[in-house]
This record gives C-alpha cells, sequence and structure tokens, in this order.
C-alpha cells in the first residue's frame, strides 16, 4: 500500500486525535490513604439528585473512555486522579453516585468538569 503524503498526513492526524482523545477522557484513579495524598477529596452521596457527577467503575482501562467512567489502578503511579473519600460531605472537591450501567454515567453538575481535566504526566 503506497499512500501520498497527504493521505499519510491524515492518517496520522486521525491517530494523533484518537491518541489525544483517549488521554482527556481516560480516568485511571487510585484511591489514597491519606488526604495530603490527594487530588481529589471524593464523598459518595446517597441519592443520584444530590451528585456532581455519576460514575461507573469499568473492568479495563480502554472502556473509560468519557467522564463518569472511571477505571481503578493497582498503584499510585498508574492513576491520572489520587481520590481520598472523606467522611463527610463538607469536606468533599466533587460529590459522586455510583450508578448501575456505564451508559448513566457523566456529569449532573458541569461547573465541576474543570477537576477531572486530564494531566500531562509527561
Amino acid at each position: 500500500m503506497n499512500l501520498s503524503g497527504k493521505h499519510y498526513l491524515m492518517l496520522v492526524s486521525i491517530f494523533l486525535s484518537w491518541l489525544f482523545t483517549e488521554n482527556i477522557y481516560a480516568q485511571k484513579v487510585y484511591k489514597v490513604k491519606y488526604e495530603s495524598q490527594a487530588d481529589l477529596k471524593v464523598f459518595i452521596v446517597p441519592y443520584e439528585s444530590q451528585a456532581d457527577l455519576l460514575v461507573y467503575f469499568v473492568k479495563y482501562e480502554s472502556q473509560a473512555t468519557r467522564d463518569g467512567l472511571f477505571f481503578p489502578v493497582d498503584y499510585e503511579s498508574q492513576a491520572d486522579f489520587k481520590l481520598y473519600f472523606v467522611e463527610y460531605e463538607s469536606q468533599a472537591d466533587l460529590k459522586i453516585y455510583i450508578v448501575n450501567y456505564e451508559s448513566q454515567a457523566g456529569w449532573r453538575n458541569s461547573s465541576k468538569q474543570h477537576l477531572l481535566r486530564f494531566k500531562n504526566k509527561h
């Protein structure tokens, strides 16, 4: 298969866009033991209507393709975000509700979206 320069650049552009998009939305999370280690303090609310973000924990990293789809990692160094689960709602940066289905995940309070922006580690 012989690609012209124009087609090659287009394919590279599409690949880089896909790669960049995957990194923006991949939310690999790690639960830390101490508040001082955390990027975000999180509280799990008892009712969906109280949440800033509806969260579904996916089984595979490749499934974490949009906000609210969290993939738990085994090591802190693998995480995009380190989470500390607080005891009281008033201590939280972000209130989440755990949903049963992937399709339910997403923002309820879009003013908090900036909290989960991908952090470039390189």
